[in-house]
């Protein structure tokens, strides 16, 4: 059963600060009406920012990416106010920014000049105890376009996938691309077999993941093997470890994995993915 998810009390639109059922915006804004936008989420441990300097870079990355004009430098700010406003100043928390490209009249080319719309907003998130979940997840094709390092609010193929996923009552969704692993369909995926790690390399197949690149930096500085490599469906059966990592799923252990017709994959060990656990604590709650 998922957690019922509540309105924030406040948003932060264009702006000004409005409660949530006083914050609109045009039916002719592009990101309502094609997904034309982008957005990006960023925690916060016990009121404080996790990585906000590279959560920002990847959202100026991807404005740049489909052109959209906006300088984040100034959203470090909003963002420590709306988690102040939010009362979440000594809470765990996270801070969702969407920037859309703005209103125009529809055409499926870019508009002169829009004004972007800008989105932000503090929610309560629980960053505890990921340590003692074990995910049972799904394979499915990745259906997704070829720009998933993009960030974009057009999700669909994300959405579907993770409702596939629970609907048949498993925590998320692996995809596969031409027999290979790319990523889970919110999350980032590692497999560990003969005490190495693997990971889809970076590219426009898979999202450039803040908590991926510090899992990565972590193993460098603990020694464990990473190798930025795709992994198989075949070579599931050679795979001891597997675990996601992102923003609020953090590190969490699979358990199993399963096509709709049997399961691919038993966790063997979880040395690895404990350990790494344990140093992302010390890392996030020093």
């Amino acid at each position: 059963m998922n957690p019922k998810k509540n309105y924030p009390e406040e948003v932060y639109l264009n702006g000004k600060w409005l409660k949530h059922d006083q914050a609109f915006v045009s039916v002719f804004d592009r990101g309502f009406m094609f997904g034309d936008g982008i957005y990006e989420v960023t925690p916060f441990y016990n009121g404080i920012p996790f990585k906000l300097k590279e959560h920002l870079e990847r959202l100026q990355y991807c404005l740049k990416e489909v052109q959209i004009e906006f300088d984040v430098a100034p959203l470090e700010k909003l963002m420590l106010e709306a988690v102040s406003r939010a009362g979440l100043s000594k809470s765990d928390a996270a801070v969702y920014i969407q920037i859309s490209r703005g209103t125009a009249p529809r055409t499926h080319f870019y508009p002169e000049n829009p004004t972007p719309t800008i989105l932000l907003y503090s929610f309560p998130v629980n960053l505890e105890n990921f340590k003692n979940r074990q995910w049972k997840v799904l394979v499915s094709k990745d259906k997704r376009w070829q720009r998933c390092d993009i960030k974009t609010t057009a999700l669909m193929a994300n959405i579907m996938a993770n409702e596939e996923a629970v609907s048949l009552e498993f925590e998320e969704n692996l995809l596969v691309r031409k027999g290979y692993f790319t990523e889970a369909s919110h999350s980032s995926a590692f497999f560990v077999k003969y005490k190495t790690i693997y990971t889809h390399p970076e590219g426009p197949h898979i999202l450039s993941g803040v908590t991926r690149k510090q899992i990565i930096l972590l193993c460098q500085n603990l020694g464990i093997k990473v190798k930025e490599k795709a992994v198989h469906l075949d070579e599931l059966v050679e795979v001891d470890e597997i675990f996601l990592t992102g923003t609020t799923t953090q590190v969490v252990k699979v358990a199993s994995v399963h096509s709709r017709e049997k399961e691919l994959f038993r966790a063997k060990k979880n040395h690895i993915t404990t350990l790494l656990q344990n140093e992302f604590i010390k890392l996030t709650r020093p």
